[in-house]
Order: C-alpha cells, then sequence, then structure tokens
C-alpha cells in the first residue's frame, strides 16, 4: 500500500474493548488483518455510539466474541492506499457504517444494497471475515476496510457530526426514500426521539412534510416544536389528542425500542398508510383488523447501502442536515453507554478519537 507510513497504524491498533459481559471497555492493543490491493487505511478521528455498542459490549444478543471493540459510525481520514483502489486519496476524509463486507455478487450487492446481501454482509465489528479474521470497529486507532465499503465525506460536513448519518442517518433515510416519504405534501408521524428519530424529523421537514412526533414524553415537547422544528406534538397517552389526530398521517416512523403495541398508532394512518419499523423492540402486538381496515401496511427496514449512504451525506450536505451530538473522549465511553441505556443522551454521543485516543 501507499501512504504516509500507516503500516503501524494497521498492524499495531489501539482501541477500546470489552472483555465480559459485563461490556466494560478498556484499552486493547491489536493488530488488523494484512492490507490487499482494493484496501483503503484510515486514521479514525471520530466514531458515533450507538445502542447496538451497548447490545454487543454486554453480550446482550448471546453471541458475542470477546474481546469486543465496538464502534460501527467510523469516520477519518485516508492514510494509505492498496495499488489498485481508484475510488480514494491519501488525505481523503472518508468513513464507513455498520458492514465492512459482503459477497458482491447477488442481486442486493449489485445494487450497492449491501446490507441486504443474500449472503449476509460482514459486519463492522465482532463478525467473521471472509479471511477468517475478526472485525473490530471504530472505537480504535485505525480502519482498514475495502475501497467498496468506503464513502467520501462532503468538506460541507463536520467529521464529528458526518459519524452518525453513517447509522442512525442512513436507517431513516433510505427507507423513507424508498417509500415515497420524500415527496412533498406527505403528512409523516415519528415514535421516539432518539438518535435516528430526532433526524427522521430533519429529513421529513427537509422533504416538505408536515411533521408530527409522537412520545410518550410531555417533557420533550418544547424540544420537538422549538428545536427541531416538528408541527405537531401529542402525547400518545392522552386519549383526547390521540383522537383528534385519528386518520391524518399518511406515515409513522417507528423509531422505539421498547416493548409496545402498534394498535394506537395504526389508528393515526389515512387508508393505505404505512407504519415503517426501524426501532427493535423484542416483541410487537397489534390486531390485524387494523390493518385490514384501511389497508394499512407494517414494513420494516435496517441500514442502507453504499449507494444510498453517498447519496444520503450529499444530500445532509446540501441541505444543513447533521445531527444533534455529545462530544466526549474515549475515557467516557463506559459512562456514554451506560447513559445510553438509560435513553439520557441528546441525541448522539461522539467520541472524538483523535484527540483522547493515542498510542503509547
Amino acid at each position: 500500500m501507499s501512504g504516509d507510513g500507516h503500516d503501524n497504524g494497521v498492524h499495531n491498533c489501539l482501541g477500546w474493548a470489552a472483555r465480559d459481559s459485563s461490556g466494560f471497555l478498556s484499552p486493547f492493543k491489536f493488530s488488523r488483518r494484512t492490507p490487499g490491493p482494493f484496501d483503503v487505511s484510515y486514521r479514525i478521528t471520530h466514531c458515533g455510539v450507538c445502542y447496538a455498542d451497548v447490545l454487543w459490549s454486554r453480550n446482550m444478543l448471546g453471541h458475542t466474541k470477546y474481546p469486543v471493540v465496538p464502534g460501527h459510525e467510523v469516520v477519518g481520514i485516508v492514510t494509505a492506499v492498496g495499488a489498485e483502489v481508484s475510488r480514494f486519496k491519501v488525505g481523503d476524509r472518508v468513513g464507513n457504517g455498520a458492514f465492512v463486507n459482503s459477497c458482491r455478487h447477488c442481486e442486493f450487492c449489485e445494487k450497492r444494497m449491501e446490507n441486504n446481501c443474500t449472503e449476509g454482509c460482514v459486519l463492522t465489528y465482532d463478525a467473521i471475515d471472509h479471511d477468517g479474521s475478526i472485525t473490530r470497529g471504530g472505537f480504535s486507532t485505525h480502519m482498514l476496510v475495502h475501497e467498496r465499503y468506503c464513502v467520501k465525506i462532503p468538506d460541507a460536513l463536520l467529521p464529528e457530526l458526518a459519524g452518525p448519518l453513517l447509522c442512525a442517518g442512513i436507517v431513516v433515510y433510505s427507507p423513507m426514500v424508498r417509500h415515497g416519504m420524500n415527496k412533498t405534501g406527505k403528512s409523516i408521524g415519528i415514535i421516539g426521539l432518539g438518535g435516528s428519530g430526532h433526524l427522521a424529523v430533519k429529513f421529513a421537514k427537509s422533504f416538505g412534510a408536515t411533521v408530527t412526533v409522537l412520545s410518550t414524553s410531555p417533557s420533550k415537547k418544547d424540544e420537538a416544536l422549538g428545536v427541531l422544528g416538528a408541527h405537531r406534538f401529542i402525547v400518545t397517552s392522552n386519549k383526547e389528542e390521540m383522537e383528534i389526530a385519528a386518520k391524518s398521517l399518511d406515515y409513522i416512523i417507528d423509531t422505539a425500542s421498547g416493548d409496545h403495541t402498534l394498535d394506537p398508532y395504526l389508528a393515526l394512518l389515512k387508508t393505505g398508510g404505512m407504519l415503517l419499523l426501524i426501532g427493535a423492540p423484542r416483541e410487537l402486538k397489534f390486531s390485524p383488523a387494523n390493518l385490514f381496515l384501511g389497508m394499512k401496511s407494517i414494513v420494516g427496514s435496517v441500514g442502507g447501502g453504499t449507494k444510498e449512504m453517498e447519496e444520503m451525506l450529499d444530500y445532509c450536505a446540501n441541505h444543513g442536515i447533521a445531527p444533534i451530538i455529545e462530544l466526549i473522549p474515549i475515557q467516557y465511553i463506559n459512562e456514554a453507554l451506560n447513559r445510553l441505556s438509560n435513553n439520557d443522551v441528546r441525541y448522539r454521543f461522539v467520541v472524538d478519537i483523535e484527540g483522547s485516543l493515542h498510542m503509547e
């Protein structure tokens, strides 16, 4: 690979890892795989913190391979490229999201929808890559990734704001565009005002939609209306407000991860309306009659491919869309994960890797 002496960064990488289901992260030295001709090596400057980092570090899904280095909203500066790399050069600002490999030949990979790879995409961390190595994430000094799974970060986006777009952003942008929510004049309801939820509000507004935030917390009203600019705020436990809003929404985006029933929300949809699920509750309940009556539908989505990521980043750069973040040093990561578990973040933690994580 050509570059600025990156080899020490690739082969002697410093990260923060969890060693057991306590999920406690601490410094961890490791080596990344051997660089190939199509690989891009980059020095990580920032990495967003996703709830998936809590799930994996604490083995809440039951398949974590310790030690695990989390982080999949990764942004940095290219330090070296392989001989066959054509899309990037040293000095470029790049990033990658939740995956770093895929089969590259299935119908979805051919459309650059790699997140839907029929053979299963390789996750950015805690996955077995095609060469047998274990992937490790962005809570580390350097990243090594095939150029196909890198995206350029537009100059108009600050690096600390770009990272969360690669997960929290794309997870709402991709299905919103796919299902026509970007057509002017739609009415869109958003359940949950977290990392993805607040970006859904921003995207919906930029698309020219009338935006309604649906929340169990009255305390979020001022934030939703005054800061994020939603047009309407409904406390879902208020029966009168819910009845007034019946059959008023073309779409609902459900970003909530807690278990809940869908029936009260389905009643808000117009005939032919759609409820989009992107949250990760363990269980959801609804009455089938509430779908039959009114031709309503429930769809799901997770993430987006590299083509959509590039489109989204350009869209955000051109429309001034960025997450609201709390920038933290890596030494604060355990407290951040605890706060994230308690929904105590506005709206995304981002780790200042460049400013706080250094090789000894």
